[in-house]
């Protein structure tokens, strides 16, 4: 075995926490977590959201001068644009999309619930009948990254719902004319979303949730919309917070995460590597090796020390490496470190130990979670089948990641005769007369009476 060099990548913390005894209360507070406070945008939001209210296209123009540098006619992508960006789109590019998009429908498609039916004596019948929603509006965001993988995360499992009317809306780019990426407009023309606008930050979210109107303009306005869904910055996410209610939302998304539990049998290459992987996200990217092996968490430190130095963002991987949301975290056993993990709730969880499937299964909490070797979270990010719109910022405690059912509604229906009234009659007006609620009771009985 090669020695270990004296030099190690010692920015990312460490925490041992093989002799503590944490509840799970203590355990949760003593998590690394990103600084990050929505709150501090809210006024600047709601401001936003109030000027595209009261002004509408205008102030979606306005705006878009004032944070993308571009003036705009109108938000809305001419057709000719989407067929541009497809056509001039790099060959190999478009044969990994659409190999991404045929697995996420093959995924999208085995989600779609049946209506469940059940039936009472003397004919009494109660559905629950699965309907998509009108329209929904979806957010891709623009940034240091370009995102043509959000473009179908977001889209196909809203197609396999149902969905009849889709919006996407991205910010416009300086450096293509104030249109998105086009990569993202190709993206959207292989999905066969034509409703594209260039419209980014809390405006793009409050012109779906509130519509546009513009009579006058042949390209029309913008339709409100049932649901948005989409990763974005703070402000993205405090827009969807204060809209919510208004429209149906998928989550607030937080900063990107990535926990690592690990034994000695891991490869250090291999969780280094994808440690790194989402700390290229941006600064307050979060990277946690969970590990029962101090032997295995030098052997990663110094695998940090040659990839970070190699890959493209050096200094932004760097940055989020070594703030207070990143740590090595040291544990007596397995069976500790899958506590550490359910109370995190990862938006990514990678199984890299001895019993990987087992150890998987006792997961709980988490967004995603890659078993084994070969399953790293950039093959979720883009060709699994699976979808990478995932919960954050421990809300995979009570939250899911994004799928069919976040574009459906379960509306039950009750069909009950005479006779099957009559079965319950006398426990409805019983109930009814407990809760000293009558009237309920008497349109029961008006009708028992006949």
């Amino acid at each position: 075995m090669n020695s270990i060099p004296e030099t190690n990548f010692s920015e990312l913390a460490t925490l041992d926490w093989r002799e503590k005894d944490f509840s799970y209360a203590q355990l949760k507070a003593h998590l690394p977590r990103p600084a990050v406070n929505s709150q501090t945008a809210a006024e600047a939001v709601g401001q936003i959201i109030e000027d595209v209210r009261a002004r509408g296209m205008q102030a979606l123009k306005d705006l878009a001068l004032r944070f993308d540098h571009v003036e705009l006619e109108h938000t809305r992508v001419a057709q000719a644009e989407l067929d541009r960006a497809l056509d001039e789109l790099d060959p190999l590019v478009r044969r990994a999309l659409e190999e991404s998009i045929s697995r996420a429908r093959e995924f999208a498609g085995a989600q779609v619930p049946q209506d469940a039916v059940v039936g009472y004596s003397n004919g009494g019948s109660v559905t629950q009948r699965w309907v998509p929603v009108r329209r929904v509006g979806l957010y891709v965001p623009g940034g240091l990254a370009v995102y043509p993988s959000s473009v179908i995360m977001n889209t196909v499992p809203a197609q396999a719902a149902g969905v009849q009317s889709l919006a996407l809306a991205s910010p416009p780019q300086k450096e293509f004319g104030g249109l998105p990426h086009p990569t993202i407009l190709a993206a959207a023309k292989l999905l066969g979303i034509t409703e594209v606008h260039a419209m980014g930050g809390a405006q793009a979210v409050a012109a779906f949730a509130y519509g546009v109107d513009v009579p006058q303009d042949p390209r029309g306005g913008i339709e409100p919309v049932d649901v948005i869904s989409g990763p974005g910055n703070v402000f993205v996410a405090t827009a969807k917070r204060l809209v919510k209610g208004v429209v149906g939302i998928d989550a607030e998304a937080g900063p990107t995460e990535i926990a690592i539990l690990a034994d000695d049998s891991a490869n250090p290459g291999f969780v280094a590597a994808d440690m790194i992987s989402q700390a290229e996200h941006d600064a307050n990217a979060a990277a946690v090796l969970v590990t029962t092996s101090p032997h295995l968490a030098e052997r990663v430190r110094v695998e940090l020390v040659a990839q970070v130095a190699a890959t493209k963002h050096t200094e932004r991987v760097r940055e989020a490496l070594s703030g207070s949301q990143s740590a090595i975290i040291l544990v007596n056993d397995i069976a500790q470190g899958i506590d550490v993990c359910n109370a995190y709730a990862a938006e990514h969880l990678e199984i890299m130990t001895a019993d990987s499937e087992a150890d998987a299964g006792r997961i709980t909490a988490a967004g995603a979670i890659f078993v084994g070797d070969f399953a790293p979270v950039s093959l979720g990010d883009y060709c699994a089948g699976s979808n990478h719109v995932l919960p954050t910022s421990g809300t995979a405690l009570h939250a899911s990641g994004l799928n069919v059912n976040t574009f459906l509604k379960a509306i039950q229906v009750i069909n009950y005769d005479k006779a099957a009234l009559g079965d319950v009659a006398a426990h409805v007006i019983n109930l009814a007369n407990a809760e000293d609620l009558p009237a309920h009771g008497d349109a029961v009985a008006i009708r028992n009476a006949l």
